[in-house]
């Protein structure tokens, strides 16, 4: 997928008029009129919004008889899924190291032996800070 197609289908996505008219249309084809019924619109702003849809691949306009039913296509939608799918990994491994690292801090999890991640060496130091902190009274004037 170009980047200006991720961008074209982002935008689209980014207005909740458009992200209902998409999911009424994962029900199956539907009119323009019958898109327009539960939002508080003109039909040439609906119309507005299908011609941000179509530009970007999401839908397309068939023509029968006097009619022009849309139709959902939902592969734009998918490659920007893929796009975002390849961020997941590196977002949750950070998430784990900072779950870990606050578990860690609250003492529910003992600190990692040195040389067992990135965060290893500074989660033993933080460990052993707090520990010595506890132990030494404090001297009062």
């Amino acid at each position: 997928m170009s980047p200006d197609r991720l961008s074209l289908t982002f935008s689209a996505l980014a207005d909740p008029t458009r992200r209902a008219i998409l999911l009424r249309l994962s029900s199956g084809r539907t009119t323009v009129s019958a898109l327009a019924e539960p939002h508080d619109m003109s039909l040439p702003a609906i119309s507005k919004h299908l011609k941000v849809l179509e530009r970007c691949g999401l839908i397309t306009r068939s023509r029968i008889a006097q009619e022009r039913p849309c139709h959902l296509n939902a592969e734009p939608m998918k490659e920007a899924v893929d796009w975002l799918e390849r961020y997941r990994e590196h977002w949750e491994q950070s998430l784990d190291r900072l779950d870990n690292y606050l578990q860690v801090l609250q003492g529910k999890k003992p600190a990692p032996a040195a040389g067992a991640g990135r965060l290893a060496p500074r989660l033993k130091s933080v460990a052993t800070a707090k520990s010595s902190r506890a132990k030494k009274p404090r001297k009062r004037p």
